[in-house]
């Protein structure tokens, strides 16, 4: 019997320590508002629209996305070079209800939501992640198609 519950002690402390070890990429402590304005400014500077990654860390597949989207090979640049991308809270903790407000409610769509915002702050477009996925992470063909058409490039293409 010890070393049944030995065994799950040490079972449960490797777990635990994993949880703790989870990168974290959402701050329950900022105004999300502020991280907006911040990030439309760095927009306008650098010709790029503004992702905003809404969830918290206590949504697996938020942080399944982020850590997809910054280290995978083809996702990472596209990212980089087109979009300002911040991930904006949402928990018990800190809602930022203005934020939510601001860019149309996007929860309604469940976690992650993402919302593209132009270079004038403003929302043009709410994304579910739901048809992003593919098993238990995210399919970079459909992660990619969804970037590229929300690009400022293609936003602003001239229809000839």
């Amino acid at each position: 019997m010890k070393k049944i519950a030995l065994s799950l002690f040490f079972v449960v402390m490797v777990a635990v320590s994993a949880i703790a070890q989870e990168k974290k990429y959402y701050d329950e402590g900022l105004d999300a508002m502020k991280q907006i304005k911040a990030a439309v400014v760095l927009a306008q500077q650098t010709d790029r629209y503004v992702l905003c990654q809404v969830g918290g860390n206590w949504c697996p597949w938020c942080l399944r996305f982020a850590q997809f989207a910054t280290t995978d090979s083809v996702i990472a640049p596209l990212l980089e070079k087109n979009f300002v991308y911040v991930h904006i809270n949402y928990s018990k903790q800190n809602k930022n209800l203005e934020a939510m407000k601001f860019l149309g409610n996007p929860g309604r769509f469940g976690y992650p939501a993402f919302v593209v915002l132009d270079q004038k702050g403003q929302p043009i477009h709410i994304q579910e992640s739901e048809s992003l996925e593919e098993g238990k992470g995210y399919s970079r063909k459909r992660v990619e198609r969804f970037l590229q058409l929300w690009t400022k490039q293609a936003v602003e293409a001239e229809v000839k």
